[in-house]
């Protein structure tokens, strides 16, 4: 029993086929039949009322005339039950205007019509009818229950009036939205159960309303359940609900006691029910079964564990969004460095070819990183964290399981930490991103003193270019696998740089290069393309150039292999399979040496500049030949000329044989 503001009291007659019904209003301590309190009313009239109920036919022959004799109205004077009588439309009831229930379920009436006289009626039952719309009510001020529970309405409207009402049953229509109840300020009892409902809002202004009823629907989020002061019973069985956080709301609800989420997705998760009696610590039954003071109790301790696993998911996910952050400044930094060695070379092929060049590391004036990173999406609890959190890291360090990743130049200098002997061991990958190869190279001998156990070297972003780079890496104890990441490495776009690395690096036996496995083949192949490369470059070098290339470890083997060249071959050839076993590399491979990208600029610098010296000393040669054969062949053409007019200017001047002699004494004589 629930105060509704009716009390019904049935007591058996004198008459053996009627009942004597009793009916009272009282505002004081008002009651409602038990039957309109289950959570679905879905219930059947068992009481069949023995009412002698004539219907004639009036002027309008679509709407029957409901009469009844003075006996009845005196015995019924306060109700009136017209159940399964197969009415399709409501009769008009004249002389009733005293009427305060009207029962016509369980009938086939489909619009509710001809009852706006009954201005006193309290109780209107339509269960079980066929009503499509919610009509015809305006007048009835007086109205505390209004049932109209299975029929086919699809929309609340129409209850402006209807301010009084106390309980409205709605179930079992197609009802998809709550909506126009915000007005019914007195409502105790809302039944919305079996409709179409996908969510709660719109429930404001419902200050008395304490049981809500909305089993059976297909509800996905709750809002606006906390706004209700009153509301202590809430029904939410068999909807679509997966989450807490669809219906966070009810926590912050002080009245409620009684709430149900059986038949619900999140009813099946392990961490249902102390997650809703940790927020709703007021509630005194979930799912129709009273709480006991044990489980709030284990409820509290296992709140805590997730609460504090949920703090360790922050830091974690804080620690993260750093790393990321701290990443994008390595990046943005490595673009600008990267940016201004390319306009360096853009400037001097724009002196050489005056075209423009154009930025591509800028697009619309915004900097494109070369490390894209999934930003994805923080939850709301991080967001006050995140907010303060200005990293200006230009590198980063991290150690995770066996593998050390170094970002930026900065993080080189990690190397000379004093590392645990524990962490130092377990490292077997070390990643570089972010880093000059050229710089990587000056700490490969710390790597290799500080991480004994490293077999699996990264790179990416660190600007391998030239093939000859990958010799430095023969100065490691050891190495399994590489792999270099096509992204800021030129020299993958090599079509054989895999096989030059097998045949320079063959020491080390490697397994995989770039995730693929190293075949036998492949190490023939290596050697069948780059092994006269190297007996070319060693056979070249002098005796004490080769020496110096080879370093104090090698010196020994290559004299030793000097002295062993008059002994039997078979015997050089085992004592050298020993050596090589100690030393590693051999004596054609070691020619080929690591230079800095600087000291190859300086090279290519000097070997352009003597270039060019000699093009213009070839160009002077050819020019002052050139000049040469056309004197030659002016020459030629006059010379018959020539000849003539000095044979002629001969024969003119001896031809005066005294003269001739004069003049020479004369000569002669002057030059004494």
């Amino acid at each position: 029993m629930v105060n509704c503001g009716l009390h019904l009291v049935i007591q058996t007659s004198s008459l053996p086929e009627k009942n004597k019904v009793e009916f009272k209003l009282h505002k004081e301590t008002p009651s409602f039949p038990g039957r309109l309190l289950q959570h679905d009313l879905e219930r059947n009239y068992s009481s069949r009322q023995g009412d002698h109920i004539n219907l004639v036919s009036s002027s309008m022959p679509s709407f029957p005339i409901l009469q009844r004799s003075s006996e009845e109205k005196i015995l019924y004077s306060d109700r009136l039950t017209l159940e399964r009588q197969k009415l399709t439309v409501c009769p008009i009831i004249d002389g009733e205007e005293h009427l305060r229930l009207l029962n016509f379920q369980h009938n086939f009436i489909t619009r509710i019509q001809n009852i706006s006289n009954l201005q006193r009626l309290i109780f209107l039952d339509l269960y079980d009818n066929q009503i499509e719309e919610i009509s015809g009510l305006s007048t009835l001020r007086s109205l505390r229950v209004l049932l109209l529970g299975k029929n086919r309405i699809k929309k609340i409207s129409n209850l402006e009036n209807l301010k009084s009402l106390d309980v409205l049953d709605l179930h079992g229509n197609q009802i998809s939205k709550i909506e126009n109840v915000s007005h019914l300020c007195d409502l105790r009892v809302l039944n919305l159960a079996r409709n179409l409902l996908s969510h709660v809002d719109n429930l404001n202004g419902l200050d008395s309303l304490t049981e809500l009823n909305l089993r059976h629907n297909q509800i996905t989020f709750v809002r606006d359940v906390d706004n209700l002061p009153c509301l202590q019973r809430l029904f939410l069985s068999f909807n679509n609900i997966s989450t807490f956080e669809s219906v966070c709301c009810l926590a912050d609800s002080t009245s409620l006691s009684d709430i149900t989420f059986d038949g619900n997705p999140i009813a099946q998760e392990s961490w249902y029910k102390h997650t809703i009696l940790q927020n709703m610590m007021q509630l005194r039954q979930l799912d129709m079964k009273r709480i006991t003071e044990e489980e709030r109790r284990m409820a509290s301790v296992i709140a805590k564990k997730e609460e504090e696993k949920k703090r360790e998911s922050q830091k974690q996910s804080l620690l993260k969004e750093k790393k990321r952050l701290t990443i994008n400044n390595v990046a943005r930094k490595w673009d600008l460095q990267q940016h201004r060695v390319t306009s360096i070379a853009a400037n001097q092929d724009r002196k050489d070819s005056d075209s423009p060049s154009q930025d591509p590391c800028q697009v619309d004036g915004s900097t494109i990183s070369a490390f894209p990173e999934e930003t994805g999406s923080l939850d709301s609890a991080l967001s006050n964290a995140l907010q303060g959190l200005s990293v200006t890291d230009t590198h980063l360090v991290e150690v995770d399981g066996d593998t050390l990743s170094l970002y930026g130049s900065g993080a080189l200098e990690s190397l000379d930490r004093n590392w645990s002997v524990q962490t130092a061991g377990m490292v077997t990958t070390v990643s570089f991103t972010f880093i000059e190869f050229d710089e990587i190279v000056q700490v490969l001998p710390k790597l290799k003193i500080k991480f004994p156990n490293s077999l699996h070297l990264k790179f990416k972003e660190t600007n391998l270019v030239m093939l000859q780079q990958f010799n430095a890496l023969a100065q490691l104890r050891r190495i399994d696998q590489l792999t270099i990441d096509p992204q800021g490495n030129p020299v993958v776009s090599f079509t054989l740089w895999k096989y030059y690395v097998l045949f320079r690096l063959s020491h080390f036996s490697m397994q995989k290069i770039n995730g693929t496995e190293v075949t036998q083949n492949d190490m023939i192949m290596a050697e069948r393309l780059f092994g006269i490369l190297a007996h070319v470059a060693s056979s070249e070098l002098p005796q004490y150039r080769l020496i110096s290339i080879l370093g104090d470890a090698r010196k020994k083997q290559f004299r030793y292999l000097l002295e062993t060249k008059g002994k039997k071959p078979g015997v050089v050839s085992e004592e050298n399979n020993d050596s090589k076993r100690l030393v590693g590399e051999n004596t054609n491979r070691a020619t080929l040496n690591y230079t800095t990208r600087d000291f190859y600029n300086e090279k290519l610098e000097e070997i352009k500049e003597k270039k060019k010296f000699c093009k213009m000393y070839i160009e002077d040669l050819v020019k002052e030949a050139t000049e040469i054969n056309m004197k030659n062949e002016a020459l030629q053409k006059l010379w018959p000329q020539m000849f003539i007019e000095l044979v002629r200017d001969a024969v003119i001047e001896i031809r005066n044989k005294s003269s001739y002699m004069k003049l020479c004494l004369q000569q002669i004589t002057d030059q004494k």
